[in-house]
Protein backbone atom coordinates (compact mmCIF):
# COMPACT_ATOMS: atom_id res chain seq x y z
CA UNK A 1 0.00 0.00 0.00
CA UNK A 2 2.86 2.18 0.92
CA UNK A 3 4.47 1.63 -2.18
CA UNK A 4 1.24 2.11 -4.34
CA UNK A 5 0.79 5.80 -2.87
CA UNK A 6 4.69 6.63 -3.20
CA UNK A 7 4.83 5.17 -7.01
CA UNK A 8 1.60 7.44 -7.65
CA UNK A 9 3.05 10.67 -6.12
CA UNK A 10 6.25 9.75 -7.85
CA UNK A 11 4.20 10.07 -11.34
CA UNK A 12 2.34 13.15 -10.37
CA UNK A 13 5.60 14.92 -9.92
CA UNK A 14 6.62 13.63 -13.23
CA UNK A 15 4.23 15.16 -15.13
CA UNK A 16 4.38 18.27 -12.81
CA UNK A 17 7.97 18.58 -13.67
CA UNK A 18 7.30 18.15 -17.17
CA UNK A 19 4.56 20.22 -17.66
CA UNK A 20 6.60 23.58 -15.79
CA UNK A 21 9.38 23.09 -17.48
CA UNK A 22 7.41 23.16 -21.02
CA UNK A 23 5.56 26.25 -19.39
CA UNK A 24 8.92 28.20 -18.88
CA UNK A 25 11.02 30.29 -21.27
CA UNK A 26 14.14 30.09 -22.45
CA UNK A 27 16.82 32.73 -20.76
CA UNK A 28 17.00 34.71 -24.00
CA UNK A 29 13.47 34.37 -25.08
CA UNK A 30 12.55 38.16 -25.45
CA UNK A 31 15.33 40.61 -25.35
CA UNK A 32 18.24 38.81 -26.27
CA UNK A 33 16.76 37.11 -29.08
CA UNK A 34 16.97 40.71 -31.05
CA UNK A 35 21.18 40.32 -30.65
CA UNK A 36 20.93 37.36 -32.83
CA UNK A 37 21.30 33.75 -31.98
CA UNK A 38 24.61 33.47 -30.73
CA UNK A 39 24.62 36.65 -28.43
CA UNK A 40 21.02 36.25 -26.81
CA UNK A 41 22.63 33.66 -24.03
CA UNK A 42 24.94 36.96 -22.96
CA UNK A 43 22.41 39.39 -22.51
CA UNK A 44 21.13 38.46 -19.15
CA UNK A 45 24.49 37.14 -17.89
CA UNK A 46 25.23 33.66 -16.55
CA UNK A 47 22.03 33.78 -14.35
CA UNK A 48 18.92 34.93 -15.42
CA UNK A 49 16.02 35.53 -12.91
CA UNK A 50 14.75 33.20 -10.81
CA UNK A 51 10.62 32.48 -11.11
CA UNK A 52 8.07 30.85 -9.40
CA UNK A 53 8.15 27.88 -12.56
CA UNK A 54 11.74 27.68 -11.59
CA UNK A 55 11.55 27.28 -7.88
CA UNK A 56 8.86 25.29 -8.21
CA UNK A 57 10.63 23.02 -10.94
CA UNK A 58 13.60 22.52 -8.33
CA UNK A 59 11.10 21.82 -5.14
CA UNK A 60 9.83 19.08 -7.33
CA UNK A 61 12.92 17.81 -9.00
CA UNK A 62 14.33 17.41 -4.95
CA UNK A 63 10.67 15.50 -4.38
CA UNK A 64 11.27 13.22 -7.29
CA UNK A 65 14.36 12.62 -6.33
CA UNK A 66 13.31 11.46 -2.92
CA UNK A 67 10.71 9.30 -4.26
CA UNK A 68 12.94 7.67 -6.51
CA UNK A 69 15.23 6.90 -3.36
CA UNK A 70 12.33 5.53 -1.26
CA UNK A 71 10.59 3.87 -4.30
CA UNK A 72 14.48 1.94 -4.64
CA UNK A 73 14.41 1.28 -1.07
CA UNK A 74 11.16 -0.31 -0.87
CA UNK A 75 12.58 -2.46 -4.02
CA UNK A 76 15.54 -3.97 -2.16
CA UNK A 77 13.33 -5.09 1.14
CA UNK A 78 11.62 -8.21 0.91
CA UNK A 79 7.98 -8.54 1.49
CA UNK A 80 7.40 -9.84 5.65
CA UNK A 81 4.80 -11.90 4.52
CA UNK A 82 3.63 -14.00 1.26
CA UNK A 83 2.86 -11.47 -1.57
CA UNK A 84 1.31 -14.07 -4.14
CA UNK A 85 -1.24 -16.70 -3.64
CA UNK A 86 1.08 -19.51 -4.29
CA UNK A 87 3.42 -19.01 -1.62
CA UNK A 88 0.23 -18.19 0.99
CA UNK A 89 -0.82 -22.01 -0.19
CA UNK A 90 2.59 -23.39 0.13
CA UNK A 91 2.72 -21.71 3.99
CA UNK A 92 -0.67 -23.01 3.94
CA UNK A 93 -0.33 -26.43 3.18
CA UNK A 94 1.05 -29.43 5.63
CA UNK A 95 3.90 -31.17 4.58
CA UNK A 96 3.38 -34.18 2.92
CA UNK A 97 3.92 -37.28 4.82
CA UNK A 98 6.81 -39.18 4.01
CA UNK A 99 6.26 -43.03 2.89
CA UNK A 100 7.46 -45.56 5.54
CA UNK A 101 9.44 -47.98 3.64
CA UNK A 102 8.17 -51.66 4.35
CA UNK A 103 10.06 -53.98 6.15
CA UNK A 104 11.39 -57.12 4.14
CA UNK A 105 9.35 -60.12 4.34
CA UNK A 106 10.88 -62.98 6.54
CA UNK A 107 10.69 -66.77 5.40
Amino acid sequence: MLRGFILAVHVLLALMIIGLVLLQRGKGAEAGAGFGSGASGTVFGARGTSTLFSKLTAVFAGLFFLTSLSLAYLGTRSPGEPTSVLERAALAAPAPATPVPAAPAKK
